[in-house]
């Protein structure tokens, strides 16, 4: 029988520390995997039996054998003449960013029942905890159902649906990094955070920004302000124009907000610079409140995510630029989460 002890606070903040960094990195590989053209190479999803790559030429033959029959291998790779060894390297990525994702389920809920059982969770804190089990669960369903997507209907995953998948990883993020600053303050007799309208506002606006990231990654837009190594043409302006030329309005301005690679590239670019303005009040309302480290890391999360965003478009998207700006992006979801929840212990 588990003998129980008293509640250990600090315990549970360095296991979902843990789980916060295998999410910002699952959040990377994710980005290389879109960014290769890796996310349905694997077009079956087997819990078990995924977690192990094709151990036999025959069992990569008959992996191979499934691909070939996706509508992205018929009309893009197949004509291309992808080799074996090709499709060896998308399937790399993918088997990666899914055996990450199986890791990350077992790392918080092995845990989470260990802590349970010894009844080492604060009194309030177990409701949030599954809450955020169940977060993970449905980003594994949600992965699935996006991949789905390429599979059947297209030679690419929806970006509404690859949007989604994002979004729901980086929320499980924000809660994970803001119960685990409330579990700091527990250890020293300190009530829950409140989420204050400023801090709202900001969250808000980032969201927006990072749904606008992912549609303009899904549809392959970051290259339609300018191809080359380096143009520096491509911004500010796109194509030497601020507001672009080749939106098409055919079929109403809605569906061109969602559909658009021209408009969403323009909105992407145009909003952060909103959301970095929110961000400014919101860093230095958190400076006043006297957590000088959380409003430098605030400020030099979404400089540095400007600046990468900014090099990764006159690169023409080049790989490693791209998954910094990423990577950039999970790291200002903590920053901003860190400084939300500063200013609302203030409150």
């Amino acid at each position: 029988m588990i003998q129980t002890t008293p509640a250990r606070p600090l315990a549970l903040v360095k296991w979902l520390t843990v789980v916060a960094l295998l999410i910002v990195a699952i959040v990377v590989v994710g980005g290389i995997t879109r960014l290769t053209e890796s996310g349905v190479s694997i077009t079956e999803w087997n819990v078990v039996s995924g977690t192990l790559p094709p151990l036999s030429e025959a069992a990569w033959q008959a992996e191979f054998a499934r691909y070939r029959q996706t509508p992205q291998f018929i009309e893009i790779n197949g004509p291309a003449g992808m080799t074996l060894a090709t499709y060896k390297f998308i399937f790399f990525w993918e088997w990666v960013h899914r055996l990450l994702a199986r890791g990350i389920g077992l790392v918080f809920a092995a845990p989470l029942v260990w802590f349970w059982l010894r009844g080492q969770i604060p009194a309030g804190y177990k409701l949030r905890l599954v809450a955020l089990l169940a977060l993970g669960g449905l980003q594994g369903a949600v992965g699935w159902w996006m991949v789905q997507s390429g599979i059947v209907h297209d030679v690419k995953v929806s970006h509404f649906r690859l949007a989604t998948h994002l979004l729901v990883a980086l929320t499980t993020l924000a809660g994970v990094v803001w119960t685990a600053l409330d579990l700091i303050g527990n250890s020293r007799g300190a009530a829950p955070a409140r989420l204050r309208p400023v801090a709202a506002l900001a969250l808000g606006a980032l969201a927006i920004q990072l749904m606008l990231g992912a549609w303009l990654a899904g549809l392959r837009a970051g290259v339609v302000a300018g191809a080359g190594w380096f143009n520096w043409d491509a911004w500010p302006l796109m194509q030497g124009r601020l507001w672009p030329a080749g939106i098409d309005w055919s079929k109403g301005a809605p569906f061109a907000f969602g559909h658009d690679p021209y408009l969403v590239h323009f909105l992407h670019r145009w909003w952060a610079w909103v959301v970095v303005a929110i961000l400014v009040v919101l860093a230095r309302q958190v400076r006043r409140s006297g957590n000088r480290p959380a409003s430098i890391a605030l400020h030099s999360a979404f400089g540095t995510q400007v600046l990468l965003g900014i090099a990764t478009v006159w690169s023409g998207v080049w790989l490693p630029l791209a998954v910094l700006h990423q990577l950039t992006g999970a790291l200002l979801v903590v920053a901003t989460t860190w400084a939300a929840h500063a200013l609302g212990r203030r409150a």
